[in-house]
């Protein structure tokens, strides 16, 4: 998937056919493969609002990130092209990232965040980023080149089946990427299997606060802007303790309020869903 680089109101591989599902990945990935290609043009005449109100231009990027909780320094440590201004968050402030570590990124776009958790795990340690749009591992892996990374690599695959061993990882970040799933429940189960024994999750992606109402469940705007697909705190924290998870912690930011209404603006989004850390342990 890609985030950075939304589902409708199925949530789950019993709520949602195999079609259906495969529709939604597809929709999806068309989005963000315009947002890739428009992302790698000089000049552009921009592309549609996507998942987390992205833009080709990279100083909005920027400023986005810097309101999603980055910093300057933080941007102007990746590669030009990486920040493409996708996310509801910051995962790797929640991930307490230690050197050694292998980090798996769920949808992870242009790089960036990826970039971001290399100089981190170290040498001795590795960043893993797996995206479902050829066109943006293409990118990411570009701006790897560019930046002469050597401890990260970027896999094509779905995050619903992790192109992943088991007992890999010692952290999985993601930024607003699982809520695009069409079966949520399956990426929950397919992170635990990845991670190592006291392995963690840190994520930040987007929940509902409300019932949204089916014009925007089934909106497919909203659908790849990171909004449609929200689930509510309590049915998420439902699926992650039935794949196994522990110390299941989901925080929700009301600021992030005021950035969700510019994602779709005269919507009223920002009644229905907000951002999330979400943090949870393998036994």
């Amino acid at each position: 998937m890609t985030k950075k680089n939304c589902c409708g109101p199925s949530t789950s591989s019993t709520e949602t056919n195999a079609a259906d599902a495969d529709n939604i990945r597809q929709g999806i990935r068309e989005s963000y493969e315009k947002v890739a290609q428009a992302s790698n043009q000089e000049t552009s005449e921009g592309v549609p609002a996507s998942c987390c109100g992205v833009s080709d231009d990279s100083q909005i990027n920027s400023l986005i990130s810097t309101r999603l909780g980055y910093s300057e320094g933080d941007l102007d440590k990746v590669p030009e092209g990486a920040d493409m201004g996708l996310g509801c968050g910051n995962p790797r402030a929640i991930a307490s990232l230690k050197e050694g570590e292998v980090v798996v990124d769920l949808g992870s776009g242009g790089g960036f965040d990826c970039f971001l958790a290399a100089p981190e795990v170290g040498e001795s340690g590795k960043v893993i980023g797996i995206d479902m749009t050829p066109e943006m591992i293409s990118k990411a892996r570009k701006n790897a080149s560019k930046g002469k990374y050597q401890t990260v690599e970027f896999r094509l695959g779905e995050i619903e089946n992790m192109p992943v061993a088991d007992n890999t990882a010692d952290v999985i970040i993601s930024n607003c990427v699982i809520n695009l799933s069409p079966d949520k429940a399956r990426v929950f189960t397919e992170a635990f299997r990845i991670l190592k024994p006291k392995g963690r999750l840190a994520i930040s992606d987007v929940v509902a606060t409300a019932e949204l109402p089916e014009e925007m469940k089934n909106d497919k705007d909203l659908l790849a802007g990171c909004m449609a697909g929200a689930i509510d705190i309590a049915a998420l924290e439902r699926m992650m303790k039935d794949a196994g998870f522990t110390e299941v912690k989901i925080e929700p930011k009301d600021e992030s309020r005021d950035f969700i209404r510019d994602w779709a603006p005269g919507r009223n989004v920002q009644d229905y869903v907000v951002s999330a850390t979400i943090e949870a342990v393998k036994p």
